[in-house]
């Protein structure tokens, strides 16, 4: 009965250690989710305004832009996944790599290729794993993006988009990342990057009461666009990286508190079963205590005799 005890505190022992690392690491990512709330909020006017001049810019002039301009049968797509780096975040990469699979299989339903490129190291394992074709990834900063980072995700992306599909372009550009609503929700989503939907942006501005602003383009709208699309095609990759961000902060948040209180619970559980054991380690020595003084006054009083 001893033994089982010793087990029994054990048990706890690693328990509790443990528990003191989950809430730690709960501490940990609750003090990064502010701070990645406040980069995702300070991107969002450059990136709102970015795309009204360039919603202006198309639909003020004729010119035909990779950045506006929808292919007549697009065959190739490129598509961005944005993973974690770290697990212990739930299910956080796992939906947003689900995401990229349903838009994979809804782009290859419309007949068109996809390249696939990936930010964390969570998405590039899995690619791996399977043996998947990944025309490029980043890892390293899935946690504290800097916008160095979204240029450097960028620039390949640019390139696809104005190289023709014959020389290994693509037609159109596509994102999955993890949104974040809130503290609790926390969506993996895919938004289409390029070629820009003018009509979603006209009617969004209009059930905001927003009017487009008016440009005088100069030289011409074409070198406008060209000088507008790396700029764009940038501040949309570090906002999703940003929300992605303060997403995975929030569901590391949340699977270490639901690991910290199921610590705790097991460590109740330990306890009451420890404390079991020690009463039935008591009740026994007591029984054999008893029982040897029953058996020695039973021996003295046949000698008496």
């Amino acid at each position: 009965m001893g033994a089982q005890l010793r087990v029994y505190k054990r048990r706890i022992q690693a328990v509790t250690a443990t528990k003191k690392i989950t809430k730690a690491m709960e501490m940990i990512a609750a003090s990064r989710i502010v701070k990645a709330q406040r980069k995702v909020a300070a991107s969002m006017p450059y990136a709102t305004e970015l795309t009204r001049a360039v919603t202006a810019v198309a639909t003020g002039s004729n010119a035909k832009h990779p950045l506006t301009t929808e292919a007549e049968a697009p065959t190739r797509a490129a598509v961005l996944l944005v993973t974690s780096d770290r697990g212990l975040a739930g299910g956080y990469s796992s939906n947003a790599i689900k995401a990229a699979e349903r838009l994979r299989e809804r782009l290859a339903s419309e007949g068109k290729e996809v390249d696939t490129y990936i930010v964390g190291r969570k998405g590039v394992a899995y690619y791996g794993f399977r043996e998947r074709k990944v025309e490029d990834s980043w890892t390293g900063f899935t946690d504290n993006p800097a916008y160095s980072d979204a240029k450097r995700i960028a620039a390949p992306l640019i390139e696809a988009i104005q190289k023709e599909t014959a020389e290994g372009g693509v037609d159109e550009l596509h994102i999955v990342f993890t949104e974040f609503v809130s503290m609790m929700t926390q969506n993996a989503v895919d938004d289409r990057m390029l070629p820009l939907s003018l009509d979603e942006v006209a009617e969004e501005s209009t059930r905001k009461g927003e009017i487009l602003p008016l440009f005088e383009f100069e030289p011409s709208a074409e070198d406008v666009l060209d000088a507008l699309l790396p700029r764009y095609v940038e501040s949309r990759i570090y906002n999703a990286l940003l929300q992605a961000a303060a997403s995975e902060h929030a569901a590391r948040r949340r699977a270490m508190k639901s690991a910290t209180d199921n610590a705790g619970d097991l460590i109740k559980s330990l306890s009451r079963l420890a404390n079991a054991a020690r009463q039935a380690e008591i009740t026994q020595e007591i029984s054999e205590i008893v029982g040897g003084a029953s058996a020695l006054a039973d021996a003295t009083a046949g000698s008496d005799k």
